[in-house]
């Protein structure tokens, strides 16, 4: 009874839930800032680490240095960032070095912010008119949430990675959209996010959550908007194909050693590998209506087939946690997100042995992906009861059915 009541009541009183009074702030999003916060300060006393690649590449991309440029990409292979990510470090440029670097920290802190309050929305929307109880929604978000932190601040304070940054913060935005039903949004924060970091690739399964008609307008804006962003560098300057074979260090954590994979860099094989294993997975995870797996799989594919193993790797697999754990299940323990947290940062601060670290890598990649794609869920309740056919639908694909003109069905 309690659940039918709450159902009814979504409409009118589901968005005064948990909120502070009458202003428009909840308990759970203060209680998220103040842990980012606590987390800021302790990351930006050692924050930094790779901003310096930004501030470099934004420079060489507005001809500030020389070799830049269209011949950016062709000179520096060494810059694996997404052009997006350079016009946005621009905007930091007018400031002193260190101040720039300082509000870039700030800014993208905020951005994780947001994020999670978009994810929690989207929840919300998906779950509509299947007797969502909004509390523990929010519970949820705050239990995964607080576990998505430390690897958010780990990637945008310490490491202050605006490209992997802008890379899932644009797919979470293209996560919202595809639960509202926008299918040139969808396409629109996907084409952003491979702009941005080309590893995101992975995460264009997205893409098959959308009914046909639709998803071939999102997916013709999101090949337009890459190319546009990419060709140019690739058709004024041939040499800017060799920044795809770009290499790394393997090095000894990495999970590629338990496959018997020993070369010292990159093997040939290897990016190729991550992306079409990532993209894969997560056609097969909307295949089996689980389209809320998909960032996780990617996510998976990358640490279990990258040479390296740098923590800040990990905000990409707790943002699929999250996604999962807010959209994809409706337990009010989000505990896939916290054995994502524990497994992987927690072995890399604790745990000596390298080769340790990569099985647990390996291990976590290989479980959470049987998991989200095999193991049994439980039908939300409208569901199972049948709803009547004027209920709002729940499926992204639904949504944006209803939301197309007649004559497009």
């Amino acid at each position: 009874m309690r659940n039918r009541e709450t159902a009814a009541a979504v409409p009118r009183d589901g968005a005064r839930i948990g909120r502070i009074g009458r202003y428009p702030v909840r308990w759970h999003n203060v209680l998220l800032t103040l842990w980012t916060a606590v987390w800021f300060v302790v990351a930006e006393r050692h924050g930094g680490v790779s901003w310096h690649y930004l501030r470099t590449g934004q420079q060489l991309l507005f001809n500030q240095v020389p070799g830049g440029g269209l011949a950016l990409y062709a000179n520096h292979p060494e810059l694996q960032i997404g052009p997006v990510s350079f016009l946005v470090a621009g905007l930091f440029a007018p400031f002193p070095a260190d101040v720039g670097e300082k509000l870039a920290d700030a800014f993208m802190s905020g951005l994780g912010l947001y994020l999670l309050v978009m994810v929690g929305r989207a929840a919300a929307d998906h779950y509509r008119g299947t007797g969502l109880n909004h509390k523990r929604l929010q519970q949820r978000v705050l239990v995964a949430g607080a576990a998505f932190i430390p690897m958010w601040v780990e990637v945008s304070v310490r490491f202050a990675h605006l490209d992997d940054v802008l890379a899932l913060f644009f797919t979470a935005l293209a996560v919202r959209a595809l639960v509202r039903g926008k299918a040139t949004a969808v396409g629109v924060f996907l084409a952003l996010a491979v702009d941005s970091k080309p590893w995101a690739v992975g995460f264009l399964p997205l893409l098959l959550a959308l009914p046909r008609p639709a998803r071939l307008r999102a997916a013709a804006w999101v090949f337009g908007l890459v190319a546009v962003a990419w060709l140019p560098f690739y058709l004024s300057h041939m040499e800017t194909l060799a920044a795809a074979r770009f290499t790394i260090p393997n090095q000894p954590a990495s999970s590629l050693r338990w496959f018997g994979v020993y070369d010292t860099a990159t093997p040939w094989w290897d990016r190729p590998a991550q992306m079409a294993l990532g993209i894969a997975l997560g056609a097969l995870a909307v295949r089996q209506n689980r389209w809320p797996a998909v960032v996780l799989l990617a996510a998976d594919a990358r640490i279990v087939l990258d040479p390296s193993v740098y923590t800040y790797y990990n905000a990409s697999v707790l943002l699929g946690t999250l996604i999962w754990d807010s959209i994809g299940q409706r337990r009010l323990v989000p505990w896939v997100s916290w054995i994502a947290l524990i497994s992987l940062y927690g072995s890399a601060l604790l745990i000596p042995s390298a080769s340790t670290r990569g099985l647990i890598r390996l291990a976590f990649a290989v479980g959470s992906a049987a998991y989200v794609l095999w193991w049994p869920q439980r039908t939300p309740r409208g569901k199972r009861r049948g709803r009547r056919s004027q209920d709002p639908p729940t499926t992204p694909a639904a949504v944006t059915h209803d939301c197309l003109p007649r004559h497009a069905r």
